[in-house]
């Protein structure tokens, strides 16, 4: 039998390696010339979704900050600066309502006595919620003998719950509020711009410092942090106090970065300073 013997084309011969290499090439040049174009449009969305999402925290921070220091006990807003460090303190308010000054129409109507150290005295209005270790502070001047921080009128309330009569005691309120006005408070809060770290960081919950804490060391002793925002590439809190019957300004700049997005945003709070 004669062996058989199958022909191959020239035209059904596979590539040339000298073929592959220019198709690489070729393929290859397209593919840089392709992402030239891709690149910068790619980018681009990167870039405008971080600063997006920058804005949003910093959006978010600069809210919760405003929303509790608008809520501050007249007067007691104080700020200091330790390097580049920033530091906000203040009383927020719990309650607030208008005490009785003078006997009106009954024989049962109960004024505050401020001769005495210790009294009863009317709601007038809504009833007040009280807890546990709050204090009422009256005509709050923010100044050496009515002043929150050294607790000249400030005086611990004896009843909880919801009440229309408060007791007090520990001593005389330094002057009556020309609108009998009175507020319930707790303890301080504090807002840091830790730029060692780049945090931003709130502490609350510790008891009232005669003088204000004024790094993040003395804060770290008294409480324990929340943080608030991180990756700060700059924040910045300064406060300009009115006079009474105007109104306090705080000025607050904040200041992000993640990859090459930066942020920097800038809000203002009135702080009402009339006690």
């Amino acid at each position: 039998m004669r062996p058989i013997f199958k022909s191959i084309s020239k035209d059904s011969a596979g590539f040339t390696l000298v073929e592959m290499v220019v198709v690489i090439t070729i393929v290859g040049i397209l593919a840089a010339g392709a992402a030239l174009f891709i690149r910068n449009p790619t980018q681009a969305f990167i870039d405008s979704e971080n600063r997006a999402n920058l804005t949003d925290r910093a959006d978010t921070a600069l809210r919760r900050m405003a929303r509790d220091i608008r809520n501050a006990l007249p007067n007691s807003v104080r700020t200091s600066v330790n390097g580049a460090d920033s530091f906000i303190e203040f009383v927020p308010v719990k309650a607030a309502g208008r005490y009785r000054a003078a006997v009106g129409t009954s024989v049962s109507d109960n004024p505050l006595d401020f001769s005495l150290t210790a009294d009863t005295f009317d709601v007038l209005g809504p009833t007040v919620n009280v807890d546990a270790g709050d204090n009422l502070v009256i005509y709050n001047l923010g100044i050496s003998g009515s002043d929150v921080y050294e607790g000249s009128d400030r005086h611990a309330l004896q009843t909880t719950g919801l009440l229309s009569t408060l007791s007090f005691s520990g001593g005389t309120f330094p002057q009556a509020s020309p609108s009998s006005r009175f507020f319930v408070v707790s303890t301080p809060v504090s807002y840091v711009c830790d730029m060692t770290n780049k945090l931003l960081l709130m502490y609350s919950g510790y008891n009232m410092q005669t003088t204000q804490p004024a790094s993040v060391t003395a804060l770290n002793a008294l409480t324990t942090a929340k943080l608030m925002a991180s990756n700060l590439s700059s924040c910045q809190i300064n406060y300009v106090s009115g006079v009474l019957q105007r109104n306090g300004v705080v000025t607050i700049y904040l200041g992000f970065t993640q990859d090459v997005a930066k942020v920097t945003l800038m809000h203002q709070v009135n702080v009402v300073n009339s006690p």
